[in-house]
């Protein structure tokens, strides 16, 4: 079974509606992924609550070419609320990828830590 002819005078425009679709989907493809290589990422690994005004915590960091990186850390307490954070210097590393631990205190007993963001100056 054979599909139908287009109406005359309506083929240049299906060939440039396809060709204006394929068009935007590459320009979608190449913006997301524009926007997202070479940019860091950051994840906490870990936490240990040391005492009712210290805590550790354990994170790592991809970032390209080893860059420097700047981490704000901090501490929460049961209702979410801050109670210590630090800024944590990520040094000029021979690879992408790396852990850092930081100890810091806390006003009071945290029940958790996070890397909050991390900046490349």
């Amino acid at each position: 079974m054979s599909l139908p002819k287009p109406a005359p005078g309506t083929l240049k425009w299906w060939i440039v509606g396809t060709i204006g679709i394929g068009g935007g989907i590459a320009m979608a493809i190449w913006f997301g992924l524009s926007a997202t290589l070479g940019v860091p990422t950051w994840e906490t690994l870990s936490f240990k609550v040391v005492n009712d005004q210290t805590i550790t915590v354990k994170f790592q960091v991809n970032r390209p070419s080893g860059q420097p990186m700047t981490c704000q850390v901090r501490a929460l307490a049961k209702d979410f609320s801050t109670v210590g954070s630090v800024e944590a210097k990520v040094p000029r590393a021979s690879s992408d990828t790396s852990e850092q631990t930081v100890t810091f205190r806390t006003t009071t007993r945290a029940v958790s830590g996070e890397v909050r963001t991390c900046t490349m100056p």
